[in-house]
């Protein structure tokens, strides 16, 4: 299919471009999504209907190309979903309360949050990654995806993420084969009903509101979706297993630490709490594993 929409993006000098829209893949081999040859493919379903977007370094701009009938729909927000709306007004203030952060700011100031607009895009990454390990929530997530496959738009080989009415209409036992158990296929399939009303979401805060609502959605997995989604600088993953920890290490040298830990260590950023956790992520910070012979010593040495 050819393209059907273009447009040119001027990012700022310092954009890093890959990493930033490395957030929405879930793998080097995600079916709906793939970063190869320097360009970014992402494939959606959108209010006009399917669409393929690639995203490409283009004379020191971003090209981006739109494919299918949702073509002019996600080039219209290229800009948002390469982290060129990405708003840091203030941050560089509150980074320089801590030396870590202000470090790593300056260290990855080309790094930008995405927004996608797609929120049942997110929730199927993050229902299946509930409480499970990273591999056993990519093998169920691709499994997923293939078994509602349906090719997306566009030259590149990709998968449409699964129709919202499909995955509701399918009962839970489908996705036993896929590793999932009852608890997290009967939360998938409740989202999925729920679809177009959380798509009409204006905003992270409503977004919050109505995914807290729906049983088997807690405070971890409307983080994971609306730092995606809407591109929410603030959100973060409290329930998550690592991330305590991580923050705990970075900030106050402690090698463990609990959320209301970690919360009170980010206060001072609020406004950007899941902007640091980012940054911590990015830079491959990780709270030490204890065993024979490893020296306990301070993130900040490094």
């Amino acid at each position: 299919m050819p393209v059907t929409a273009t447009r040119i993006l001027r990012p700022p000098p310092e954009h890093r471009f890959a990493e930033t829209v490395r957030a929405l893949t879930f793998s080097p081999y995600d079916p709906c999504a793939r970063i190869a040859a320097g360009a970014f493919w992402w494939a959606t379903r959108t209010p006009d209907g399917p669409a393929t977007l690639c995203l490409r370094r283009h004379d020191g701009d971003l090209l981006a190309e739109g494919h299918g009938p949702g073509a002019d729909w996600v080039v219209e927000r290229a800009g948002a979903i390469a982290g060129l709306r990405d708003d840091l007004t203030g941050f560089a203030d509150l980074a320089g309360r801590h030396p870590v952060v202000s470090r790593l700011a300056a260290r990855h100031r080309g790094l930008r949050m995405p927004a996608t607009g797609r929120v049942f895009r997110q929730l199927l990454r993050t229902v299946l990654e509930q409480k499970v390990t990273g591999k056993e929530a990519y093998r169920a997530y691709a499994a997923t995806v293939r078994h509602f496959a349906e090719p997306a738009p566009g030259p590149f080989p990709l998968l449409l993420p699964p129709d919202p009415a499909a995955v509701a209409a399918a009962p839970y036992w489908v996705f036993h084969p896929f590793g999932v158990e009852q608890r997290r296929a009967e939360t998938l399939r409740r989202v999925a009903a729920l679809a177009d009303r959380l798509e009409a979401c204006a905003d992270a805060a409503e977004a919050t509101r109505r995914l807290t609502a729906i049983p088997g959605i807690g405070p971890w997995s409307v983080a994971e979706v609306v730092r995606i989604a809407y591109g929410d600088p603030d959100a973060v993953s409290v329930g998550d297993y690592h991330v305590p920890n991580t923050v705990s290490w970075a900030l106050a040298g402690e090698a463990r630490g609990d959320d209301a830990r970690m919360l009170a260590l980010l206060e001072p950023f609020r406004g950007h709490r899941g902007r640091v956790c980012l940054l911590l992520a990015v830079e491959g910070v990780h709270a030490p594993r204890f065993g024979p012979r490893m020296p306990l010593r301070s993130f900040a040495t490094y």
